[in-house]
């Protein structure tokens, strides 16, 4: 169990923040399986890199990364007054989001669900 009060813990926590430049996108409609092979191939290269690697990547979530990681470089480039040479991707990774559930009429008056998958997809940036 943790220690000290509610508030006390949430007062702690909220101290610790993390200044790396970052970028969120929240309910991606792709699944987290599917985010996650795009963004083993850049986790660890540096942004240039791992803009090439996108740019030629024909999955789907490719696309949607690129664009995240641009705007992480944006962000790191107006928030924190950064280089873009000298960034790469610290952390990348894609979290599970709401799951819409649909209906797809069977035969004989049945109905099977559909799992439309969702998934929140960070990137985080640092410097070398």
């Amino acid at each position: 169990m943790a220690k000290g009060h509610r508030s006390q813990i949430k007062r702690e926590r909220n101290e610790v923040k993390d200044t790396r430049p970052s970028a969120k996108l929240s309910y991606a409609r792709i699944s987290v399986t599917k985010a996650c092979f795009v963004l083993d191939a850049i986790r660890g290269k540096d942004v240039n890199t791992a803009l090439g690697i996108l740019a030629y990547n024909p999955r789907y979530a490719s696309k949607v990364i690129e664009k995240l990681l641009k705007s992480a470089v944006a962000n790191a480039e107006y928030n924190n007054s950064l280089d873009p040479a000298n960034l790469y991707v610290a952390e990348c990774y894609a979290n599970k989001g709401p799951t819409m559930k649909r209906i797809r009429p069977r035969a004989q008056g049945r109905a099977y669900r559909i799992e439309k998958r969702t998934s929140h997809i960070t990137i985080v940036l640092d410097e070398r």
